[in-house]
């Protein structure tokens, strides 16, 4: 048994949720979420929490999908309640975030503008200074890949650091040319 599936989910005052068929629907103030249930997984939605339990132990895919369907669900149920946040911070000379409507505008170095479209699901600001993107969501899955999606045009690079990066990410530089070139000069500047 998994011990995280075994855990029930405590449905807040504001939020319903509803086994239909083979899927979940969760509603609350911040919208509406559904996920199919996989057949080896059971939910039973109670008066005001939800209990998973595994359908057959013996299936090894039971015990993984347990837990997972579990987290998933209070993903779910905490994100209609206070949606999920995400930021990304934008460093280089002359690199910048616009927003026109639902598409984010990117100029991020590149001969182009990059046109990047959000969808509904998730709301985007960008700060007065054009390089601070803020993105909510109900859907946890949704907004994580989004926000890789807006990541990935210019990752950060490991010499000055410049692209597209979490709040607060931690990126590993490296040196550059320079110290390798100053010793090689030093070292020719000998030999006469």
């Amino acid at each position: 048994m998994s011990r995280v599936g075994k855990k029930p989910i405590t449905i807040p005052a504001k939020v319903t949720a509803t086994v239909k068929g083979s899927s979940i629907e969760v509603k609350g103030p911040q919208g509406t979420l559904t996920r199919e249930i996989p057949q080896e997984i059971s939910v039973q939605v109670e008066k005001d929490h939800i209990v998973l339990s595994q359908k057959d132990t013996a299936n090894p895919r039971s015990p993984m999908l347990h837990g997972l369907m579990r987290t998933l669900i209070a993903n779910m149920v905490e994100g209609v309640l206070n949606p999920w946040k995400k930021e990304l911070e934008i460093h280089g000379v002359g690199f910048r975030a616009s927003k026109q409507g639902q598409v984010l505008n990117l100029a991020l170095g590149f001969s182009h503008p990059v046109n990047f479209d959000v969808p509904p699901a998730v709301q985007f600001t960008v700060d007065a200074k054009q390089t601070l993107i803020t993105m909510t969501s109900a859907d946890k899955e949704l907004l994580g890949v989004i926000a890789a999606k807006v990541r990935s045009v210019r990752e950060p690079e490991p010499y000055k650091g410049k692209g597209v990066r979490y709040l607060g990410e931690r990126i590993l530089r490296k040196a550059g040319k320079a110290a390798g070139a100053a010793g090689a000069t030093a070292g020719a500047g000998g030999k006469k």
